[in-house]
């Protein structure tokens, strides 16, 4: 198994001035040609997929990962344990006829056989693909996309965002649906993959597949666990159709932790930075992320800017490696520590990093990629606050200093985006919480679950008691899927998507309801929502249903 102190590194122009890789230290002869050298591979190492990420005007991260078995409880994928000559090859046209740019990196199996190619030198906002080759195995073509020039706003942006893809509770079918949808960019803002042994995470009735291995605490587990799931055909065709951001949240290490702190401080364990640390790499190894991004022991370098062109600057944040560890344990509580303004969710540099970039944006939209509720959601009609300690509720100081940030610097459009909580919401984002007829000062949109908690159910929005308590609140459905948005100059438009069943594949979509924010308009407008269908039979949500459904993990 690899140590998980960082190598050294070798950074290699393999394509003069068009792309640079990442690989750790090879002999020279690990550079021949991928399609004359004898790799020794005796079935297809592509079974990962590809990927592209982090792309701006110039080009983007490119990725693949080689394994002949996923599944090998070793984490290495069935692979030698000797480095690999892999060539790439971008082109500008669908049908792969022309070659704009191509080049050899390697793949070493220090780190796991991923390859991360970043790429530069190309046409701004346009359309490309690109591919992979060992030896006679081609990996799929998968289609990136180039940002528009920094001075330029560019066509309108088809932007996906997604969380929460719990493996044993169904079908990833919405990474399928998303895909046919041909967005230009693909937000994933956590939950990416879970922790947890089999059947430790249950849904009523039963899962419906079956995690491999143990709980994830090492580095070969974490590594056959994202194996795992970028088995999947319908993930690893969402990561083929558009170029992705992505952070993480709790599940891609352990529910719920903060910090150096696990789960369950109470529970003695020892090795938890090691833990951490083999997360964080095998995270890195199987998402599409840049050199800047590369772990260094129990640091990562996650949290980052994307820009757009003018249209929209992307503020992807990371909202665990950095927080004071929850207060008043995980759940939704009455707890005095939440309004501590010592607490922090971000970090002060993290925090700083932000305030500094809405100083600097000069973006028509601003938008937070981030994981955990922001806004304000009280389960308790009555004075006393009932809120959950895991989310923007806990650190309500920080909360507070941010989107007092966005007013001071005179942010033209602030847009949230989250996940986490297994449903959809929509709603305006307020300074002063207490005073419901105050402003609103930007607007939230959080996405449901790719598939975890299982199918879900529809139900009436109007009738949920946390839109009754909190009037800022203005949309919630408990079934599976993902926003698609249209990001214009003068509008962003928020489509909630839903597939009604995950527990048995290939279910189709369509748009529950829609929702706009206007340019210099802060929160969000009901434009269209989906009637409800009489013959089916919806839930009636409670504040215990709403409760449950988010805590009730192991």
């Amino acid at each position: 198994m690899s140590k998980l102190n960082r190598r050294h590194f070798l950074v290699t122009g393999l394509a003069a001035g068009a792309a640079s890789a990442i690989p750790a230290v090879v002999p020279a002869a690990a550079h021949a040609d991928p399609e004359t050298a004898s790799p020794g591979l005796r079935t297809d190492p592509f079974t990962l997929g590809v990927a592209c990420g982090d792309p701006d005007h110039e080009g983007f991260v490119l990725w693949t990962r080689l394994a002949q078995q996923p599944l090998a409880e070793d984490g290495l994928g069935g692979m030698p344990q000797r480095p690999f000559p892999v060539r790439w090859q971008i082109y500008a046209d669908e049908r792969a006829r022309r070659v704009v740019r191509s080049g050899v990196t390697v793949a070493a199996p220090e780190w796991g056989h991923s390859v991360h190619v970043e790429v530069q030198g190309l046409s701004s906002d346009r359309d490309y693909w690109y591919r992979f080759r060992v030896g006679p195995y081609v990996s799929p073509l998968g289609r990136a996309r180039t940002a528009p020039h920094p001075l330029s706003y560019g066509g309108a942006l088809a932007m996906a965002f997604v969380s929460c893809a719990q493996y044993e509770h169904g079908h990833f079918t919405a990474y399928r649906r998303l895909a046919e949808e041909h967005p230009d960019l693909v937000l994933h803002l956590g939950d990416y993959q879970y922790e947890y042994t089999r059947d430790t995470y249950t849904i009523p009735g039963g899962n419906v597949r079956h995690h491999e291995g143990p709980e994830t605490e090492t580095l070969a587990n974490y590594r056959q666990r994202h194996a795992q799931y970028k088995a999947d055909p319908d993930l690893q065709a969402a990561h083929a159709a558009a170029p992705w951001l992505v952070v993480w949240d709790d599940h891609e290490l352990d529910n719920n932790w903060a910090g150096e702190v696990p789960e369950k401080p109470e529970v003695p364990q020892p090795n938890f930075r090691e833990r951490r640390a083999a997360a964080f790499r095998a995270y890195y190894e199987n998402m599409p992320l840049r050199r800047t991004s590369i772990p260094r022991g129990i640091d990562m370098q996650l949290y980052r800017r994307i820009r757009w062109g003018r249209m929209a600057t992307f503020h992807m944040l990371d909202t665990r490696q950095y927080r004071d560890d929850q207060s008043c344990g995980d759940g939704y509580k009455d707890c005095p520590a939440a309004v501590d303004p010592a607490r922090s969710i971000t970090g002060a540099e993290q925090e700083e990093w932000l305030l500094r970039g809405f100083h600097q944006s000069r973006a028509q939209w601003d938008v937070l990629g981030q994981q955990v509720f922001f806004g304000q959601r009280d389960n308790n009609p009555g004075p006393a606050k009932i809120t959950s300690q895991d989310a923007w509720d806990g650190y309500a100081a920080s909360r507070r200093r941010i989107t007092q940030g966005w007013i001071d610097a005179g942010v033209r459009n602030p847009v949230v985006l989250t996940g986490d909580v297994h449903a959809h919401w929509a709603g305006d984002l307020k300074l002063d919480y207490d005073d419901p007829t105050g402003p609103s000062v930007g607007s939230e949109l959080v996405t449901t679950s790719i598939s975890t908690g299982g199918d879900g159910g529809d139900s009436d929005p109007a009738q949920h008691p946390f839109l009754q308590i909190n009037p800022h609140l203005k949309f919630y459905n408990n079934q599976r899927g993902y926003v698609l948005t249209t990001i214009e100059r003068d509008q962003l438009t928020a489509d909630f998507k839903v597939v009604p069943r995950v527990q048995t594949p290939d279910a189709e979509v369509h748009t529950r309801a829609t929702f706009v924010v206007e340019d210099r308009v802060p929160g969000v407008q009901q434009t269209y929502l989906r009637p409800l269908d009489p013959a089916r039979r919806l839930q009636q949500i409670t504040v215990e249903d709403t409760v449950r459904l988010e805590t009730e993990r192991p």
